[in-house]
């Protein structure tokens, strides 16, 4: 039986890191692979979540890389990013600065990094309660002047919601630094920018992320908790990262919540966000996520607000889609419920209400 939905599920929500295509709802995908096919390698629907379970990083890669074998016209991009933004609507998630690596299926499907934008931008239009920005992954495994086409080809349909860059990928094989020139291209084109970093390799991975590619933002940047000059260089400069807890745990990166170093990070001053990176394929939310480092850390509910009040600052947004997504989430009845029901208690408390003496 579904459990009903809590204040953590109603809370209006930001998320800085999310890949679309780690996101569409496994009934969804299972369409897909019905589609073309693949039904013969997984079975049925249970066979498609067991697919998503994983033993480490490279593991999920390689899930990764097979899942995609299903996206290959315009109609499944557009159908993909409708059923995305209809769960982010059920989730009450209403801003996302999302994630697309539309090279994974050039070569595959035949079609271009601008059919691939205009797909999904079809897509998420049919779903007008949550905005969503996209954010280019130029994939770091393809190199530094594939990802330099790619960001060129994806410019020219900018005005389709393309906010940023990105490099996901295999973040050990490839480190950051051989970008450096294609970052500073995306800069002087005017987009904003941000690196997976420390979450498949070491702090010195975030280092050349923050140093040579000089990032707005760090996806993961988990790792940095084990050098002590990195952890203050974050805080210093207020670099955000976008951390991604429950990811973490499925990749087998860390055990537990309780060992998730999140909560030293924002301790020592790091500005860090809280997001489910491929909420599909890691049976995660962010509703989740904060639910499980609320219990685990006794946060009360006005740290899971700072939270989301951390993330609008963190976006991308200009001064003035800052302050309207502000105040959508501090208007939101479930943000005012925990005022609402203590002025209620208030008010039925003998001498309380209105004629209540000051």
């Amino acid at each position: 039986m579904v459990a009903a939905p809590d204040w953590f599920d109603r809370l209006p929500k930001v998320e800085l890191h999310l890949h679309l295509e780690g996101a569409i709802p496994v009934e969804d995908l299972w369409q897909l692979v019905r589609k073309y096919g693949g039904d013969a390698e997984v079975g049925d629907l249970e066979g498609l979540r067991r697919r998503f379970v994983f033993t480490d990083f490279r593991h999920f890669l390689r899930a990764w890389t097979w899942k995609n074998r299903f996206l290959r016209e315009e109609e499944d991009f557009t159908f993909i990013a409708e059923a995305v933004a209809r769960q982010l609507r059920r989730e009450h998630i209403v801003y996302v600065e999302a994630f697309y690596s539309p090279t994974d299926f050039t070569a595959r499907s035949g079609l271009t990094v601008q059919q691939i934008t205009a797909a999904l931008r079809r897509g998420l239009a049919r779903v007008p309660e949550v905005a969503v920005a996209l954010i280019v992954d130029l994939v770091r495994d393809h190199g530094p002047e594939r990802g330099a086409r790619t960001m060129a080809q994806a410019l020219e349909v900018r005005d389709l919601g393309l906010i940023g860059i990105g490099i996901g990928g295999t973040e050990d094989l490839h480190p950051p630094g051989p970008f450096a020139p294609v970052f500073e291209q995306a800069r002087q084109a005017g987009l904003r920018t941000t690196a997976h970093a420390g979450e498949g390799d070491g702090p010195e991975s975030v280092w050349e992320a923050v140093q040579m590619l000089r990032v707005d933002r760090v996806g993961h940047g988990v790792a940095a908790i084990a050098d002590d000059a990195l952890v203050e260089h974050l805080a210093k400069h207020r670099i955000p990262l976008e951390v991604c807890p429950t990811s973490n745990l499925r990749t087998n990166i860390y055990p537990s919540m309780a060992e998730h170093p999140i909560e030293e990070l924002a301790r020592r001053g790091v500005v860090v966000t809280v997001n489910s990176d491929d909420p599909a394929m890691f049976h995660c939310s962010v509703a989740g996520d904060l639910r499980e480092l609320s219990a685990v850390h006794n946060w009360p509910r006005q740290r899971v607000r700072d939270l989301q009040l951390a993330a609008v600052e963190s976006s991308w947004l200009d001064p003035a889609g800052k302050l309207a997504l502000r105040r959508r989430l501090v208007e939101d009845a479930a943000w005012l419920e925990e005022q609402v029901t203590a002025a209620k208690a208030a008010e039925q408390r003998p001498g309380g209400g209105a004629n209540a003496e000051r």
